[in-house]
Order: C-alpha cells, then sequence, then structure tokens
C-alpha cells in the first residue's frame, strides 16, 4: 500500500534530510572574477530581463569575509549603486529579476520564478518550518535590509507579489533587519502558511536586498549573506514519545487513517497555517477523504505532519 505518513521516529531526523536551497552556503560560482559574476543556482542584476536590463550593473560577487564556524570559505556579498540619481538596491535571489521600468517603485521591477527553468528556479515540495540565514548588513542606522521567501504551487509567482500570483502563495517568510555593526547575525524567521486550500508547494522564491523600500538607502550600503538553511520542526511531538504506537498515515487513496488509539480519542487537524480545520475523533474521521494540502493531525497529545496530494 502506498501511504504519505510522516512516523515519528522519521520525523525526528527530518532536519537532516529535508530539502534545502541549492548553494545554500555560496561556495559555488559562474564566471567568477567578470561582470557577470553571480553565485551558483541564485541571480541578481546581471541576468535580469526586461526593457531597461541592458542597464544592469555588477552588485553581487564572492566574498571571503566568513564569520567563525561558518560551513565554507566564502559568503555572498550585494550592495547599492547610485547611477544618475537612481539608487539600486542590491538583490540577489533564487529566481530571476525582471527590469521593466526607470521608476525603481514600479510594478514592473520584480523577481520572478521561471517555471521549466532550473537556474532561475528552486524546486521545493515540502512544508519547512522556518528558514534561518546569517547577514552582515552595513548601512545608515535607520535603513532596513530585507529577506523575503515565497513558498508557492506551480506558478510563476514574483515578489513584490500582485494580484495574480497572491492565489498560488502557499507560505511567507518576510523580514526587515537594521545594520549590523559590522557583526554577523543569525536570523530565523518563522513562515506563515496562508489559508489558500488545494495548494501544494513546488518552488521557493527566495529574495535578499539591501533595502525593503525599491531605491531605499545610500550607495555601497552592503549585505553580507551566508548558511541560508530551511528548518523543519517536530510539531508537538512529545520528546520522550509517550506513544509509540501511534501512526498518521494516507493511504492511496487519500484517506486518513489513525492506527493505535482508542476509537473516541479525540483528533484534531490543523491547517499550516494554524487554523483548525475539524474536531472529531478517531471512530469519525478514520478512512475519511481531506482536501490536497499538507496538515498537522494532533491525537493522544502527539501531532504529525500530513500531505494529501
Amino acid at each position: 500500500m502506498k501511504a504519505y505518513y510522516i512516523p515519528f521516529l522519521l520525523l525526528l531526523s527530518l532536519p537532516f534530510r529535508a530539502q534545502q536551497i541549492g548553494n545554500a552556503g555560496f561556495e559555488n560560482w559562474d564566471n567568477l572574477g567578470s561582470n557577470q559574476e553571480e553565485p551558483t543556482n541564485w541571480s541578481s542584476f546581471k541576468t535580469a530581463t526586461g526593457s531597461f536590463a541592458a542597464f544592469a550593473s555588477k552588485q553581487v560577487e564572492r566574498s571571503s569575509t566568513v564569520r567563525s564556524g561558518a560551513s565554507g570559505s566564502y559568503s555572498a556579498r550585494i550592495w547599492s549603486k547610485s547611477t544618475l540619481g537612481i539608487m539600486a538596491n542590491g538583490v540577489l535571489t533564487t529566481g530571476r529579476m525582471n527590469m521593466g521600468s526607470s521608476s525603481l517603485s514600479s510594478p514592473d521591477n520584480y523577481n520572478y520564478t521561471v517555471l521549466n527553468d532550473a537556474a532561475f528556479s528552486e524546486s521545493l515540495t515540502l512544508a519547512p518550518d522556518s528558514i534561518v540565514f546569517w547577514a552582515r548588513y552595513s548601512a545608515a542606522a535607520s535603513e532596513k535590509a530585507g529577506m523575503h521567501a515565497i513558498i508557492h504551487d506551480q506558478f510563476a509567482v514574483q515578489d513584490p507579489l500582485n494580484a495574480t500570483s497572491t492565489p498560488y502563495v502557499v507560505a511567507e517568510s518576510d523580514l526587515q533587519f537594521s545594520p549590523t555593526n559590522n557583526q554577523w547575525v543569525r536570523y530565523s524567521v518563522p513562515f506563515v502558511y496562508t489559508v489558500n486550500t488545494g495548494l501544494v508547494p513546488k518552488f521557493i522564491l527566495l529574495t535578499f536586498t539591501t533595502n525593503h523600500i525599491p531605491g531605499g538607502g545610500s550607495a555601497n550600503d552592503e549585505v553580507l549573506i551566508d548558511d541560508v538553511q530551511l528548518i523543519y520542526n517536530v510539531v508537538g511531538v512529545d520528546a520522550h514519545m509517550t506513544n509509540p504506537g501511534l501512526l498518521i498515515s494516507v493511504d492511496e487513496n487519500n484517506r486518513l487513517l489513525i492506527e493505535g488509539p482508542g476509537a473516541q480519542e479525540k483528533v484534531e487537524i490543523f491547517r499550516l497555517s494554524g487554523q483548525l480545520f475539524q474536531e472529531t475523533t478517531v471512530a469519525q474521521i478514520n478512512g475519511t477523504t481531506l482536501p490536497s494540502g499538507f496538515y498537522v493531525v494532533r491525537c493522544t497529545g502527539e501531532s504529525s505532519k500530513i500531505y494529501v496530494p
């Protein structure tokens, strides 16, 4: 029988096997030392599309400045640049930039996932709980850099989100962070899951920028980024395994199966957004079909994250 379940022993080891972003430590680079230099699996201005792409300048490079304890020898450095009075924020994304207007706040300027092109998209079919990264940000004290991650379904989602992209968003993680006084700082930012129904993770569009406001900041503001990691937590599982006989699974017909507890044990089913989807009992829910999506099923004080195709 084909089953889409995550038993508790697997959950305990999930952070070590789950999907991660390619080249998240920025050890590998394309066209190193040239004007086209970009980290492998990431992109910036020099590979942008759009009618103003010809005016793009290099604003990312490999840096040997890393923190003590870093996983590798390099980080990614992005910086802002002023050209003819226009302040271009440094940007690094797992998608592709589109430079469609000279007005920095124009909706024609955005980053987007390019479907069917691995060079400008990042596949993600699991549901992480948070994103962690290290950064060193140099700018005026009042400025804020930005990190925005969008997990989405099969659609060319763009950032900033527009009305066409929003219905395909599975989850978002967003952070604006202040200058770090030449220190490396570890950031951990949760994903907030939407209540959009019938969606499954297919891609993640992740963007870092020297300023969360387009055109904000000053020339040569910079952000160094390193060791990006997706975190998958064990949700609500007792570390002492109080009920090791409990097994929550989904069979090949998308039916929820709960084995181990008594028929009248309470069952709570939550969407990953935290919204209570259903409160029932083992007897009432066993063998029923749930709509497609990710859920957390809680029973006898323990929980399991499940996926219904």
